[in-house]
């Protein structure tokens, strides 16, 4: 099983944006306003939240929910965002969150090949969760289509550059 100590610092970084990233995959594809930003963002924390309590939960996915628990791990994640997408256009952050993602997913397949399949699974159920959170198109919360084609293409976009 890998740690946190299979990785560089960097790798690591890396690794604990990983699911921010999945996310924003599906935000930036549908912009859904104020609620709808909210219930996206929130989807994807509580996925890391629901991965450090869910005793079938991958291992690495449960180190990263417990580093994400502490001031140090979120730091790291919020600094590991900032490097990647600072200045771009929302044009270029959704092109660098794919390629983060496949960044992510070769650091996995080189450094835990045992615990790549799951972890890049578990992120791809995180762009999934996130993508099914909040519907589009309705009127404070009535009517609209729950997932659209746009989040679905990003959810296949995120399962691609991860290699699910």
């Amino acid at each position: 099983m890998a740690t946190k100590e299979n990785f560089t610092p960097d790798e690591w970084r890396a690794i604990l944006a990983s699911p921010m990233l999945a996310g924003m995959a599906v935000t930036l594809a549908e912009p859904s306003g104020l609620w709808g930003l909210m219930k996206e963002s929130m989807a994807s924390g509580f996925a890391v939240l629901e991965a450090r309590r869910d005793v079938g939960a991958n291992e690495l996915a449960k180190a990263l929910a417990a580093d994400m628990e502490t001031a140090e791990g979120r730091s790291a994640a919020r600094d590991g965002l900032k490097a990647q997408l600072t200045g771009k256009s929302p044009v270029e952050v959704k092109q660098q969150v794919i390629v983060g993602l496949t960044q992510v997913g070769n650091i996995l397949d080189r450094k835990a090949p045992a615990d790549a399949a799951a972890f890049k699974a578990w992120l791809a159920s995180v762009a999934e969760k996130v993508a099914q959170s909040s519907s589009e198109g309705g009127f404070l919360g009535f009517g609209g289509v729950a997932v659209t084609d746009a989040e679905k293409a990003s959810v296949a976009e995120v399962g691609k550059a991860l290699g699910v």
